[in-house]
């Protein structure tokens, strides 16, 4: 991977011990906490390949469970997390997986509460960067240090033309964009990373648009 600046290799300011196995976890679980919208009241959590064989000695556990609560990297409330949970009556449990992945640091996370679900799974790619390779079934590349727009809409012609006009006319640039779809003609998915903050008004103009079936929004 390419690295932008020495603070990438030398990772993000944290709570040990390690970049990959901690600072990855917690932002991992924050990206998943941001996009559920709130606090699930439940989580059930997988890991794989060496997430599954280090996760307690390297408190990957705990940075998951950090994160789906909103702590960040840095928050000193880190090491008390599971206890936290288990306070604010949220109900964590952990799991390893045999499959071996594609990457060595991944974690699948399943949230929800009486309201809704959301599963998603991510990896942790070194210096405290993440990326989320799936999201309720469809495959897309975020890497979660960005605003994102995550639009599910219906597999129609002109709908992708249509979010892209939005963005411009509101002078966004658009840093990365992906669409995934299960099969033609039904529901897919836009990813979209932006360089410009996104606002509550824009969120309701994409919603208004032909197609569109729900739009959600994750600040950088």
């Amino acid at each position: 991977m390419k690295y932008k600046s020495v603070f990438d290799i030398i990772g993000p300011v944290m709570v040990g011990p390690s970049s990959s196995h901690t600072a990855g976890a917690v932002r991992i679980g924050l990206v998943a906490r941001k996009l559920f919208g709130r606090k699930p009241a439940w989580a059930r959590i997988s890991f794989y390949g060496s997430f599954a064989e280090t996760y307690r000695g390297h408190g990957t556990d705990v940075a998951i469970a950090a994160g789906l609560l909103g702590f960040d990297t840095f928050d000193e409330r880190l090491p008390n997390a599971l206890e936290i949970a288990r306070e604010e009556a949220v109900d964590v449990s952990f799991s390893t997986e045999e499959a071996i992945p594609h990457h060595p640091n991944t974690v699948r996370l399943w949230i929800g509460d009486d309201e809704g679900e959301l599963e998603l799974v991510g990896i942790s790619i070194g210096g405290g960067k993440i990326e989320i390779v799936e999201l309720n079934g469809f495959a897309l590349k975020l890497s979660g240090h960005h605003p994102a727009l995550l639009i599910m809409h219906n597999d129609r012609y002109g709908t992708i033309g249509a979010v892209a006009s939005v963005l411009a006319k509101r002078k966004i640039n658009i840093g990365h964009m992906e669409v995934s779809r299960k099969e033609k003609g039904k529901e897919a998915l836009m990813a979209i990373e932006v360089d410009q903050p996104l606002t509550d008004d824009l969120i309701q103009e994409l919603e208004q648009l032909p197609n569109i079936i729900q739009v959600a929004k994750l600040a950088d």
